[in-house]
């Protein structure tokens, strides 16, 4: 197939995109561009190699959600935070942290679609609830641990585990996840 055969079909594709799928994919884009604004605004400097290798990847996630872009792009925003950021928790942290759940949960949902797809609202139910839990967790999660950590509380890194571990396992089954393979 040429390229001039896959911007064509490329095209035709994105004409007859259903509304979610439309959705899913800007939701996306705006929390991408959310975390990635938000960690390059900070007051310490941040590679400028992250907002670059960033963008692109976010472009390919927006454009394909269902390959590795996706994945790549969480893990860049999330490298590029951790290799000159100040150690303790803050609002930002949290916000980008938030930003990243929701791309991550929008790129699982707009991958499994092709980009045709009519999807009923039965079926963006069952991710609304879990996107929710896990985007208002994630604060609380970071919140909880900064007030563990400045309390100098022994153990503070186990209960930061049990905290995410915990709201791992609240999404699962809000998402009515079942634990047989049927």
């Amino acid at each position: 197939m040429t390229v001039d055969e896959k911007i064509t079909l490329w095209l035709a594709q994105l004409r007859v995109a259903g509304r979610a799928v439309v959705v899913a994919r800007l939701v996306i884009a705006v929390a991408g561009a959310v975390a990635l604004v938000v960690s390059s605004v900070q007051s310490w400097d941040q590679a400028d190699l992250v907002p670059i290798v960033g963008g692109a990847l976010l472009l390919c996630t927006v454009v394909l959600p269902d390959s590795l872009a996706a994945l790549l792009f969480v893990l860049v925003v999330t490298l590029g935070w951790l290799m000159r950021a100040p150690s303790a928790p803050s609002w930002s942290l949290a916000l980008t942290a938030g930003a990243l759940v929701v791309v991550h949960l929008a790129a699982a949902f707009a991958g499994q679609l092709p980009s045709y797809a009519r999807v009923h609202r039965a079926a963006l139910r069952r991710w609304w609830l879990p996107g929710a839990i896990a985007v208002l967790l994630a604060p609380a999660v970071a919140g909880a641990a900064a007030l563990v950590r400045n309390a100098d509380v022994a153990g503070s890194l186990v209960v930061t585990v049990a905290a995410t571990a915990l709201t791992a396992a609240t999404i699962w089954f809000a998402a009515d996840q079942k634990l047989s393979r049927d």
